[in-house]
Parts: structure tokens; C-alpha cells; sequence
């Protein structure tokens, strides 16, 4: 079966994967009910669980960066035979529109990873994107719950601590959202396995509205309700 997830574990068809095992649990232990852990190798928590509409959904944690979705996402597609993931995290915004608490549904992920270079042949560059049908009934659903979104291309980084602090203003004039640092890897992973993926994000932090205040690391894994609750409206 499957290298780092537990053999035994069963997976819904749609998993919701935050990058945090913490947040992995308080979604389980807060939307969800008759929900198991179904594997915890390596401390990457995953549960099986039910929504409010008695629909079967899981949630497990990806850890940080492309590498590590990219190990995670290819091994619950092949390996436990999901069909959907659906990224949940947060990420830096690049745009003044884009405010600390926003919710943004990405439509594609430019990135610096090397992840992608070994499907590049005779100099294609990849283009990795949403599931139009997942981003679509994402945006539909964002109307029907009244919570305001943002829809646009986002940037997977491979570094969090860049040592050009005016790194941002390039991402910012081509018109990307924000940066996060997984779906890059995830989008590649669903299109060359036919499967469909989706990011939602909510903004954690900005680089361009000084005046905003950061969300706490307890807010970072306890306080995305909106964002879960999207999510969840798409199992």
C-alpha cells in the first residue's frame, strides 16, 4: 500500500487536507461526528468522519512545502483510491484587496519549485491549475453561505524566510493573490492522475496592508471557520 500513511486506514472520497496535524484534529473534533483517526505515521494525523448532512468525508494533514504534499496527495490518489483533495491553509497576500481573514479560492499556481521539472520535456512548462469543477461549485457555494472570496492565481514558494524582502512586488504586479507553499505540488499530482484538486486559503497575513495584524499561531490552527465550512459544503 501506501510508504507513510497507515495500510489499514480508509479514506473517503474527498479528503480536506490542511498542512497542520493540529488543525487536521480541530476540524475533525469540530465539524465533524462519528469520525476515527485512521493513521498518524510520522505524526500526519488523518480522520475519517461524517459532516452535519451524514455525507463521509476525511481530513488529513500534509506537512509543509511541495515534497511533502507531493508524497501525501500521490499516495491517498493511488493508493486509497480518493478522487478529491481539497487543499485548506493559509497563506501571505500580495494584494490590498486581499485582507487578514479573507477567504481566496485559487485558480492556478505559479511556483520556484524544482517539483514539476522532471514533466517539463522538450521545454513545456507547467501550468498546474484547479479542478474547474471543484473551484466552480466552491465559488457557487461561497454565494449560498454568504462568505465573501477572492478568486485568482496564487504562488507556491519553496521559501519562507526570503532574503529579498522586495520579492513580493513581482508576484503583486503580475496580479497573484497571495503565497503558500503546497498547491503547486498538489495540482500536479491530480493532473497527471486524473483526479481533481481545489485550494482554499485563507490570508493569515499581508505584505502590502501594513496596518492589518497577523493571526496568531493558535488563530493559524483553531480559527477558519469560513474556510472549513466551504470546504465542507463540497463533499
Amino acid at each position: 500500500m501506501s510508504t507513510h500513511i497507515k495500510d489499514s486506514a480508509v479514506f473517503a472520497k474527498t479528503v480536506l487536507m490542511p498542512g497542520d496535524p493540529c488543525r487536521a484534529k480541530w476540524i475533525a473534533e469540530t465539524f465533524l461526528h462519528d469520525y476515527k483517526l485512521v493513521t498518524d505515521v510520522r505524526g500526519i494525523l488523518g480522520y475519517t468522519g461524517k459532516t452535519k448532512e451524514g455525507k463521509e468525508i476525511s481530513v488529513m494533514a500534509s506537512g509543509m512545502g511541495v515534497p511533502s504534499i507531493g508524497i501525501y496527495s500521490y499516495e491517498l490518489f493511488t493508493c486509497y483510491a480518493v478522487e478529491n483533495i481539497i487543499r485548506i491553509g493559509t497563506c501571505g497576500a500580495y494584494q490590498k484587496e486581499c485582507h487578514v481573514g479573507d477567504v481566496i479560492i485559487a485558480t492556478s499556481a505559479y511556483s520556484n519549485s524544482n517539483y514539476g521539472a522532471h514533466y517539463e520535456a522538450k521545454g513545456i512548462h507547467l501550468a498546474p491549475c484547479s479542478d474547474f469543477s471543484l473551484m466552480y461549485k466552491a465559488y457557487e457555494n461561497s454565494k449560498k453561505l454568504g462568505i465573501p472570496v477572492h478568486v485568482g492565481p496564487i504562488f507556491s514558494s519553496d521559501i519562507f524566510y526570503d532574503a529579498d524582502k522586495e520579492f513580493y512586488k513581482t508576484p503583486q504586479e503580475l496580479g497573484i493573490l497571495g503565497v503558500e507553499m503546497e498547491s503547486y505540488g498538489l495540482f500536479i499530482n491530480a493532473t497527471r492522475l486524473r483526479k481533481k484538486a481545489l485550494c482554499l486559503l485563507t490570508v493569515s497575513d499581508t505584505f502590502v496592508n501594513k496596518d492589518e495584524r497577523d493571526l496568531t499561531q493558535e488563530e493559524r490552527s483553531s480559527s477558519l471557520t469560513k474556510m472549513v465550512e466551504l470546504a465542507l459544503s463540497l463533499a
